[in-house]
């Protein structure tokens, strides 16, 4: 299976739209395209909705150990062995312009072949560098591919980020309808990668 995530929790006096309730219906909505497309899939594709990202990745990290393996001995669960790939969205709510290998450069030319369609949205950049602070760096610490998306910043990190304004009159419906359109086409090619 190929897992899509984002974590739902707000951090300040505000609703958490930026971080990252935006983040979560990216995936609700990839979902619901691919659903209504009746794209024929050779592999499952879930969504983790987590909580406690903002309290050290809590909800993932306890997915993770329940069903994958836990860090502390590596002993690999049987589902290990079944999931493909996790894509991840958590830094606000511009539109998508890449995503980052986590050092994996055997996926560069596939990530980069699977954004072409999206050149004209601006979703061009594939770097092997590396992010942290999110979701993705459960699966990484066990070995499953994690992939965190590259996104315009707006204006999180100098104004919505862990604030009370971090509100939905902060999230362009354009962004998010990007985001989950590149989103459904990588879980899509994921899902049927041989």
């Amino acid at each position: 299976y190929v897992l899509l995530g984002g974590h739902l929790d707000s951090w300040q006096g505000a609703t958490g739209a930026t971080d990252n309730a935006t983040g979560v219906a990216v995936m609700m909505e990839a979902a619901r395209i691919l659903k209504a497309l009746k794209l024929p899939l050779q592999r499952s594709i879930r969504l983790g909705l987590w909580s406690a990202e903002e309290q050290g990745l809590h909800g993932s990290r306890a997915y993770v150990k329940q069903h994958l393996a836990d860090p502390a001995d590596m002993k690999l669960k049987p589902e290990h062995g079944k999931i493909t790939a996790y894509f991840n969205i958590d830094n606000g709510s511009g539109k998508v312009r890449g995503i980052y290998t986590q050092g994996n450069d055997m996926v560069r030319g596939v990530f980069a072949k699977w954004l072409e369609p999206f050149a004209d949205l601006g979703a061009t950049t594939v770097t092997n560098r590396n992010t942290g602070g999110t979701d993705h760096q459960a699966f990484d610490a066990v070995g499953v591919p994690g992939f965190q998306f590259i996104q315009d910043p707006l204006d999180y990190m100098a104004r919505t980020h862990h604030s009370n304004m971090d509100t939905m009159d902060r999230v362009p419906k354009g962004d998010l309808m990007q985001m989950a359109a590149i989103l459904a086409s990588f879980a899509y090619h994921a899902a049927n990668r041989q």
